[in-house]
């Protein structure tokens, strides 16, 4: 890849082979649309913007509609394929042969219009069985060869669940890299702070998606909240206290965002430009935890994700749980719903609140002396809809994941 350091103020930090990634990363998936498909002459636009100003690092999936097609041509239109990096995705949970994965990516490389792909991520890879189950097809030897011949420079991961899990996949296969949904509100859930760290530790660069929570930490925070950031003597916007948060901390390597405004390229690639590891003050984290304060004021359960309750000897995703029901009410229903089914149900191994026996030995463990059982009973008749039900048990039946 073609050096572009030199011409640009971005910042970079390396990846596990030691080549510079910009810490503002696009994300592709959500290029505007024009009527039913999507109008690529906007997105080249905003697109060639990031990279003229140094963005390197650029999301795609074979699930995004439209998305590869479009970047690929986008690349090809300016000639500029040499001086970024691709990350797409599997879809492992459309692979029931060791013929799909062949027939998938290669699939990716004519639609991105490339001979390789920089970094392949495993898609929304849930679980260790998971892993596994692709390992019965034959992907670990597949990716040895795809690295050999230089279609793959680099094989990762893409995680939603809980921190013990993604910890426990870090040491499933020598990653090259993994990303993770993490943002202020993440910190201790999902894969979390704990999880970022363990990943680090590990030498594995950490791409972060949903820095703002899907435009949740700008366009609906609470009243109280914007009036603390709008107060504050610095003048960022909430998303640039956001990024910042992120980028104060030196195991995140990069953090997607999904731009889909020239506007928000520049807004986003100024801030990048001026950011440092380490650099918050005691006042900026008194900021966030305000801010914090004010988001989560109608959460139901006061679970801090600590998971000091864990492990559930019926596998019930405790933490996780109580971080969907508590979303329900701190954003609204469909986040909650869509947060729980994604990571307890969309796994071989469902979590679900639903298992639990009310043995009460989580309750034993835990330092807010949460009634543990009665809230999974209280959570579990508002997450798990007649809807869930039915996701859980075509799972379950066709073997998805």
């Amino acid at each position: 890849m073609e050096s572009i350091e030199k011409t640009s103020k971005m910042k970079y930090r390396k990846d596990k082979n030691g080549n510079p990634l910009s810490i503002l990363g696009y994300g592709c998936m959500r290029f505007t649309k024009k009527g039913n498909s999507i109008d690529i002459d906007k997105a080249e636009k905003e697109v060639m913007e990031a990279i003229n100003s140094g963005v390197n690092y650029f999301d795609t999936a074979y699930v995004y509609p439209g998305s590869e097609v479009t970047f690929g041509e986008i690349l090809k239109r300016n000639n500029c394929r040499d001086k970024i990096s691709i990350a797409t995705k599997l879809p492992h949970y459309m692979v029931k042969s060791k013929k799909d994965l062949e027939k998938y990516f290669n699939e990716q490389l004519r639609r991105l219009q490339t001979d390789h792909i920089d970094y392949y991520l495993m898609h929304m890879l849930t679980d260790v069985m998971t892993w596994e189950r692709l390992k019965a097809f034959g992907v670990d030897e597949w990716l040895k060869q795809k690295v050999h011949n230089g279609q793959i420079r680099n094989v990762g991961f893409s995680y939603h669940g809980n921190t013990e899990m993604f910890i426990q996949l870090l040491d499933a296969y020598d990653w090259d890299f993994c990303q993770i949904q993490y943002n202020y509100l993440d910190e201790h859930s999902q894969a979390g702070r704990r999880g970022l760290e363990a990943a680090s530790k590990k030498g594995l660069p950490v791409i972060i998606m949903e820095p703002l929570r899907g435009g949740r930490l700008v366009n609906l925070l609470p009243e109280k909240a914007k009036n603390i950031i709008k107060e504050n003597s610095k003048k960022r916007t909430a998303a640039e206290w956001a990024f910042r948060w992120l980028w104060n901390q030196p195991e995140v390597t990069c953090v997607l965002s999904g731009m889909n405004s020239l506007e928000m390229v520049q807004e986003n690639i100024k801030v990048a430009e001026n950011v440092t590891a380490g650099e918050f003050t005691k006042e900026d984290f008194e900021l966030i935890e305000q801010v914090k304060n004010e988001i989560n004021r109608n959460i139901k359960v006061g679970c801090t994700g600590c998971a000091y309750c864990m492990p559930c000897p019926k596998g019930v995703d405790i933490p996780g749980t109580f971080h969907s029901y508590n979303m329900m009410y701190a954003e609204n229903k469909k986040n909650g719903r869509r947060e729980y089914l994604m990571c307890t149900a969309l796994r071989k191994n469902t979590s679900s609140a639903s298992q639990c026996v009310e043995c009460g030995k989580c309750e034993k463990h835990c330092p807010q002396h949460i009634e543990i059982r009665k809230e999974l009973r209280n959570a579990r008749r508002e997450l798990e809809t007649p809807i869930y039900k039915i996701a859980k048990t075509v799972v379950k039946i066709f073997k998805v994941y």
